[in-house]
């Protein structure tokens, strides 16, 4: 019945799309709803990940019963809470927004892995955004891409060792730049007011990166 609610057939049909790795606009073009109809559905009932279509059934018809929609759960209020106040730290430390907001739902998940389409529901983000945001993750060794060769898609992941190869990345950048700097108070001349600054500054950044680089090292075996 298009148009109409959605039958348990349909949230079936709807899981049996999700576990293919249909789209959205595919799944709905099979079961002739609107594909906002199945982006809502999926995102209120656990996401493409956490998709059951019984017990979706069952939620919405207790929703359809009592009329109005539960509130919040107390739990649900205090989740949203902390990952708003780690997204914005996140942010004040210069990573733009949507990025923050990928990396924290990754880091909040309970496998620490999520697709595109997974991030795309979650997040009511576009999958250009969600790609400009992963590639800045990955590039920065927050995140790693798996392929998943049965579906043909990647699954993008926090792991254990995140946090040090963020550092690693980091350190080598930062080093890039201290040789820099004391390569051009070479050129300058190392007798000059602006070669000796140069050098002050490439050797201050390069013995600080290596410290931290070598404390990284050291305290690796926290992270496994």
């Amino acid at each position: 019945m298009p148009g109409g609610r959605l039958t348990q057939q349909d949230r079936q049909r709807i899981a049996a799309g999700l576990a293919d790795g249909l789209s959205y606009a595919e799944i709905a073009r099979r079961i002739e709803r609107p594909t906002s109809t199945i982006s809502r559905e999926v995102a209120r009932n656990g996401g493409p990940g956490g998709y059951r279509p019984q017990e979706a059934h069952r939620a919405t018809v207790q929703r359809a019963r009592r009329g109005t929609p539960a509130p919040p759960r107390a739990a649900d209020v205090s989740g949203s809470r902390m990952e708003e106040e780690i997204v914005e730290l996140a942010v004040r430390s210069g990573m733009p927004r949507i990025t923050a907001r990928v990396h924290v739902d990754l880091m909040l998940s309970e496998d620490g892995r999520r697709t595109a389409a997974e991030l795309t529901c979650r997040l009511n983000v576009s999958p250009a955004s969600v790609s400009v945001a992963v590639n800045y993750l990955v590039q920065h060794g927050y995140v790693r891409r798996e392929r998943d060769p049965q579906r043909r898609r990647d699954i993008y992941v926090v792991d254990d060792e995140a946090w040090y190869h963020a550092i690693v990345i980091s350190a080598r950048q930062t080093l890039e730049s201290a040789q820099a700097a004391m390569a051009a108070a070479e050129t300058s001349g190392l007798d000059t007011a602006v070669g000796e600054r140069l050098a002050r500054a490439g050797t201050f950044l390069e013995r600080v990166v290596l410290d931290m680089k070598a404390s990284a090292d050291r305290w690796r075996a926290l992270l496994t």
